[in-house]
């Protein structure tokens, strides 16, 4: 029996221990408690294909058109093909989705559900339950199956590095508090195969929608150890947060709530002829420009049609975070901006979460699957997760018996024009459906030392305004250059550092405007750029050092080293 080590316990990891532990010895190593990931944040529901009036293919269009043409076809494929059934498989495992009206218990029929509908999805099949808590009902169930097996849980740990030896991943290096007060205890544990799965990092940025621990630690860890990470200058903006803090889901625009400029003067139709279900990008940079316009003030979420009845029993969780704020959003609208939600970048990996090292597994939003492109499409996070998570955990084994996802090959820097268009142009008549390059390229090692010191607070201002919803060249390169001088002055920054020079450099290079990445200086879309950019730290690095322990817990160095 093989041990398998997971990282993390958001839906993704959860679902893939489940998996494993029907075969294998299973940890779970988190950071907090069993609960505490992004799922549990998730106030909108999960897509998928359930009703009889939609379909796979019809799912994997509106998702392949929202990834702005560098989604890949296949990977997409999978998940709306076998969604479905894993939906299913989550009824199994204690998830009750919200009814639809008119309903009789106990709701376990398709035809007994409600729907919602989001942006750019063609058709209404967004399931949710507990109205605006879906992400935490099925971490709830979720997390019930997994204390009630065999699986054990480390709460309140983290891996501080991966075990790398012979070119393959075989343990982490895991750190939890000490018998005494202020104590770090320090663990090597080995494992068959690793799977990561910590979650975004939207803690880059100084306004996210993100839980404290989505600080992309996962992303880092699996670049320390050589695996190829992608796409990482795409990052999805939600365009309606409260101007205090605090999600308002799309849920509430797709039930007809609609945004107001300053003067109460509804904005969005002139942008988009979806207003406010245009996709996120599109909302959340034309919230940008209409604050810009009107002196940084907040626009204004106008939800007030919906009518005090419906807020309650279909957002509870949104009426009391919004009634907490001091507005009865019923009577009147309540002031948003955007803020940083969701990275479609991570470490490279296949639908089965295999990275580009042996013996590593990256599941949920810590990993690239090409399902997102350059823009996910609404409520499809939570179906890669338990899509990816699934068949993770199925594919884990013995060490050695599952083979790396194959290194893209490299291109040098910077890239031929040549090479890439001539890709491009194989395309034909359908570029959606054409599978899209992925290419590597050389870059310096993002955990290079350097001498100044940056908080995790520096970090998150500069990348908010370097790498936020509408960048430039010169501002992302000016970024860059304070960057390689940079060390982390604290804990946090230690992976809040190198995930902002990887941000950067993937920001720079990629010279055109395509879904949640916009260019002030190149506004358009390059059909010569349709390709995915991965790096992978210059080989000689040693794994287990960029990290060798908490700033402050007092641990010599040597006693983390692999």
């Amino acid at each position: 029996m093989a041990h398998i080590l997971v990282i993390g316990s958001g839906m993704a990891g959860l679902v893939a221990a489940l998996r494993a532990a029907r075969r294998h010895d299973v940890t779970i190593v988190t950071k907090d408690v069993l609960t505490a990931g992004s799922t549990a944040w998730a106030q909108g529901g999960i897509a998928a294909a359930v009703f009889p009036d939609d379909s796979a293919a019809l799912h994997a269009r509106d998702t392949l058109i929202a990834g702005a043409g560098l989604s890949d076809p296949a990977a997409v494929d999978i998940l709306c093909t076998e969604g479905p059934a894993r939906v299913h498989d989550l009824v199994r495992l204690g998830v009750a989705f919200d009814p639809a009206p008119g309903a009789v218990a106990p709701f376990d029929e398709v035809s007994d559900w409600a729907r919602g509908l989001e942006a750019a999805h063609s058709i209404a099949r967004i399931l949710h339950a507990g109205g605006d808590a879906t992400g935490r009902v099925i971490e709830t169930a979720l997390a019930a199956a997994v204390r009630e097996g065999r699986i054990r849980a480390r709460e309140f740990a983290r891996a501080a590095s991966l075990i790398v030896r012979d070119g393959a991943v075989v343990g982490a290096v895991i750190e939890s508090p000490g018998d005494e007060p202020g104590a770090t205890r320090v663990d090597e544990v080995g494992a068959d195969a690793v799977i990561i799965a910590t979650g975004g990092n939207g803690r880059l940025y100084r306004h996210t929608t993100n839980p404290p621990v989505a600080t992309g630690d996962g992303v880092v860890l699996a670049y320390a150890a050589g695996a190829a990470i992608a796409d990482l200058e795409f990052v999805q903006f939600h365009p309606t947060v409260l101007a205090g803090g605090g999600l308002v889901s799309e849920a509430v625009r797709g039930e007809g709530a609609t945004l107001l400029d300053a003067d109460g003067r509804r904005f969005m139709l002139e942008v988009d002829p979806r207003g406010e279900l245009a996709p996120r990008d599109i909302v959340a940079r034309a919230i940008a420009r209409q604050m810009r316009a009107q002196g940084g003030a907040p626009v204004l979420l106008d939800a007030t049609m919906l009518g005090r009845d419906v807020l309650q029993r279909r957002f509870p969780t949104i009426d009391a975070l919004v009634r907490a704020s001091g507005v009865d959003w019923a009577v009147a609208p309540v002031p948003v901006t955007p803020a940083a939600h969701y990275a479609m970048g991570g470490a490279l990996t296949d639908m089965d979460g295999r990275t580009t090292v042996p013996g590593l597994f990256a599941v949920g939003e810590v990993g690239s699957t090409g399902v997102h492109g350059a823009n996910r499409l609404a409520s499809n996070s939570l179906l890669e997760a338990l899509v990816v998570g699934w068949r993770a955990g199925d594919a884990v084994g013995a060490a050695g018996s599952v083979p790396a996802l194959p290194v893209p090959a490299h291109l040098p820097a910077p890239a031929p024009a040549s090479r890439v268009s001539t890709t491009q142009e194989s395309v034909g008549s359908d570029p959606l459906h054409t599978p899209v390059p992925v290419v590597a390229e050389l870059a310096p090692d993002a955990l290079a030392p350097g001498s100044t010191p940056w908080s995790a607070d520096r970090v998150r201002d500069r990348a908010w305004e370097a790498l936020g919803l509408e960048r430039t060249g010169d501002e992302i390169a000016a970024f860059a250059r304070e960057l390689a001088d940079a060390r982390p002055a604290d804990d946090e920054a230690r992976s809040l550092l190198p995930l902002a020079r990887l941000t950067a450099s993937a920001a720079l290079a990629r010279t055109e405007s395509r879904g949640a990445h916009w260019r002030d200086d190149f506004p358009d879309t390059d059909p010569a750029q349709r390709v995915r950019r991965v790096v992978v730290r210059p080989s000689g690095a040693s794994p287990e050092l960029w990290r060798p322990t908490a700033v402050g817990a007092g641990v010599a160095p040597q006693e983390v080293s692999a």
